[in-house]
């Protein structure tokens, strides 16, 4: 199969299509490797479409907290949908090509949905932050649209960052080999396949996109726990955390498994075991969303509940 085309000076050839190695590995488990993300595929966009529907549906999920997790279960299957299908289309046929230009667009929009939920992430750290903080002010601090603006804005930031990305990306050379070590086209593997030096590139790509809103959702999350350890009562402690601890869940788990795929060097040793840290973030982060939320929320199962509509298909999609 051709994959490279001569450049107009010299003899330097240009990479036209990468394989994607993903677990070929594993060759004796590639059916069973199909079936298990088909599952995940399906149960993660039941569940995330179950939470926008009743945050929709249900007016008294009409709170900047419940509209910014509509957002962030729109978010889930746009990012599902963007790494599954190829992956198992390569597990179930073998084929694991993908041409350069459909590899920069699987990496722009998967790059989006990152910065995104970052920034999203965080925005929803600052709203349990004034909840908590600030009680008093809350409603007139949130009112109107200011939590529009702030959505808005998360998928703004994620849209021109990675835009910037993508597009600097596109500039480099690709002149051989072209196996990326992973199962979608992410930033690191590809840019470390160019002929050019990426490490700034690496660099300031992971400052921007990964540690200025982690370091916001860390801010809120000190001020948060500073607040409630100030209150006199435990019975008052426990209930001002249960505001946030869903989402305390899942930045830890979103943030943990992401800052060690993109800060930490990558070496031999930790090769595969960022493989294994890509499949929690990108597969397992959108799957286990809509549970937590919705098994640890009142509000969420109370609308549930009176949804029997809803909930048969919570319970026929495994949730």
């Amino acid at each position: 199969m051709q994959v490279c085309r001569e450049m107009e000076h010299g003899n330097t050839t240009s990479i036209t299509e990468f394989i994607l190695l993903g677990f070929q590995t594993l060759p004796e488990l590639q059916f069973f490797l199909f079936l298990l993300f088909l599952v995940i595929y399906i149960v993660t966009m039941a569940g995330n479409l179950l939470i926008i529907s009743l945050v929709v549906a249900d007016r008294r999920l009409h709170t900047p907290m419940y509209l910014f997790l509509g957002n962030l279960s729109c978010l889930e299957t746009c990012y599902s949908s963007t790494i599954l299908p190829k992956m198992l289309a390569g597990l179930l046929t073998g084929d694991r090509t993908i041409s350069f230009s459909g590899c920069l667009t699987q990496l722009y929009f998967f790059g989006f949905l990152v910065g995104t939920e970052c920034f999203l992430l965080s925005v929803m750290s600052y709203d349990r932050y004034l909840a908590i903080c600030h009680p008093l002010h809350y409603t007139a601090l949130m009112r109107g649209r200011a939590w529009l603006r702030l959505a808005g804005g998360s998928w703004l930031g994620g849209f021109l960052g990675n835009g910037i990305t993508t597009l600097s990306v596109s500039q480099l050379t690709f002149c051989g080999p072209n196996a990326i070590d992973h199962f979608l086209c992410d930033f690191v593997p590809l840019i470390r396949l160019s002929c050019d030096d990426p490490q700034l590139m690496e660099t300031v790509a992971s400052m921007l996109c990964l540690v200025a809103p982690f370091l916001l959702t860390l801010t809120s999350y000190i001020c948060i726990i500073a607040t409630i350890l100030r209150i006199p009562s435990s019975r008052g402690r426990q209930k001002a955390f249960s505001t946030c601890s869903s989402h305390l869940i899942v930045v830890t788990i979103y943030y943990g498994t992401l800052l060690i795929v993109y800060m930490f060097p990558t070496t031999d040793f930790f090769r595969d075991f960022k493989k294994v840290l890509s499949v929690a973030y990108t597969v397992l982060t959108p799957l286990v969303n809509p549970f937590i939320y919705s098994l640890r929320n009142k509000e969420v199962k109370d609308a549930l509940r009176k949804d029997p509509i809803a909930f048969s298909t919570m319970g026929s999609s495994g949730l």
